[in-house]
């Protein structure tokens, strides 16, 4: 049954720790402008719009920590446009709604859309705060999430480590977004099949969420879930199934029932149970991914298609 065992190229969804995926932007009121004494009236269409930014951006927070991505779009565009109306479009302000809709692109499996955003992103950030700027470090690592997804390794690694060391420098060693750096650097590891030097970046990346965030924390059910798809990759199905089980009841906990990320730890926990040969078991489990996969990022997304994938492959197991 060999044969039947998904293209390596479809595997288990894995999740990427995206460094301040979304920003709330808080947009300040003009310089020098005492909130407290008369404005102008350019001032006060000013900050006026700057409320407006600010409000569109914690609606996009909101509809995106419920996953109601494709909904989220729209006023991450407005919020864009009104920042660099208002600030220009080299302001840190704007690098940050730049890079929220960058994630929401990414997030529909929009990526060539999202890179340019991505990569202006991290221009501003580098001319306006520097090479060593946490927020840096940050567009760099979701640049480098992107390439990773398009298979672009040797254009992301680069991009990973610059913005693990910055992260160890500026912020610490034990720090949740050291703590992401490392996770994002071992995925790619794991991808390559490099999969020895992934495993240590994995096991620092989940201490460290674990003291500093707590273990019901969605960071550590993210770095439980790609440990557990590191293990998958190697055959070690007996350490894998724990870790994806927990990484699944933390998402159900934190998320709720129709988050896609649930339905990515109903997938690899049923591609554990295809690869175990308990087809039917996995059947259930990617069913159920499907149904909210759909409901939520649609036909097309690339997740929707990979699990598609590994069940057509299940679905011809359970006919032999």
């Amino acid at each position: 049954m060999a044969n039947l065992g998904p293209d390596r190229r479809q595997r288990p969804w894995p999740r990427a720790l995206v460094v301040a995926g979304l920003c709330t932007v808080l947009l300040g009121g003009p310089s020098g402008a005492s909130l407290a004494q008369p404005l102008t009236i350019g001032q006060a269409t000013t900050k006026t719009s700057l409320e407006q930014a600010n409000q569109l951006n914690q609606q996009v927070i909101e509809l995106s920590q419920a996953g109601r991505y494709s909904e989220a779009i729209p006023l991450a565009e407005r919020a864009l446009a009104i920042t660099e109306q208002v600030l220009g479009p080299d302001h840190p302000s704007t690098a940050s709604s730049l890079n929220n809709l960058a994630w929401l692109y990414q997030s529909q499996g929009r990526y060539s859309q999202a890179i340019p955003l991505a990569e202006r992103a991290l221009a501003i950030r580098e001319q306006a705060l520097g090479s060593d700027h946490p927020n840096t470090a940050t567009s760099l690592n979701n640049l480098a999430e992107l390439y990773r997804l398009q298979g672009r390794y040797s254009q992301a690694e680069p991009l990973y480590h610059r913005a693990l060391a910055i992260n160890e420098k500026a912020l610490g060693p034990d720090h949740p977004n050291t703590a992401r750096s490392l996770n994002n650097l071992a995925l790619l590891y794991n991808f390559q099949g490099r999969y020895s030097q992934a495993e240590p970046l994995y096991h620092r990346a989940l201490a460290i969420n674990e003291k500093a965030l707590g273990p019901d924390h969605p960071n550590t059910a993210t770095t439980l879930n790609n440990l557990a798809l590191l293990y998958n990759s190697q055959g070690r199905y007996a350490e894998a199934e724990p870790l994806y089980q927990q990484a699944l009841e933390l998402s159900r906990e934190l998320l709720g029932d129709r988050h896609p990320d649930v339905a990515g730890s109903l997938f690899n926990l049923g591609a554990l149970r295809y690869n175990q040969g308990r087809y039917p078991e996995a059947l259930d489990l990617f069913l159920e991914a499907e149904d909210i996969y759909l409901t939520t990022l649609g036909t097309d997304h690339p997740h929707t298609q990979a699990l598609q994938s590994w069940l057509a492959r299940t679905r011809a197991a359970l006919e032999e």
